[in-house]
């Protein structure tokens, strides 16, 4: 077993198996916890006012784990910030 393999795993099970077009698909953020992110880095695209996710790979990919927590804890320390700013 991998030190890593936290950060890592494959539903190869899954009705919607391969859902991204990439080459090593990580399923471990099969809902993307940056959706909610206005400019969550990842490429999206707008229909009918839904974000439509289904051409990016950000935490599916190479390294996605890490991007998405550096991400999360970004946004974390941004709302302390705006919180500390407002007392």
């Amino acid at each position: 077993m991998s030190i890593d393999s936290h950060k890592h795993f494959q539903n190869t099970e899954c009705r919607y198996f391969p859902c991204h077009q990439i080459d090593t698909i990580n399923c471990l953020f099969c809902f993307c916890p940056l959706y909610h992110l206005e400019n969550c880095g990842g490429q999206y695209s707008v229909i009918d006012s839904v974000k439509d996710c289904s051409n990016c790979g950000l935490p599916h990919g190479p390294n996605g784990w890490e991007k998405v927590i550096d991400r999360l804890k970004e946004e974390v320390q941004k709302k302390r910030n705006t919180n500390e700013t407002h007392k």
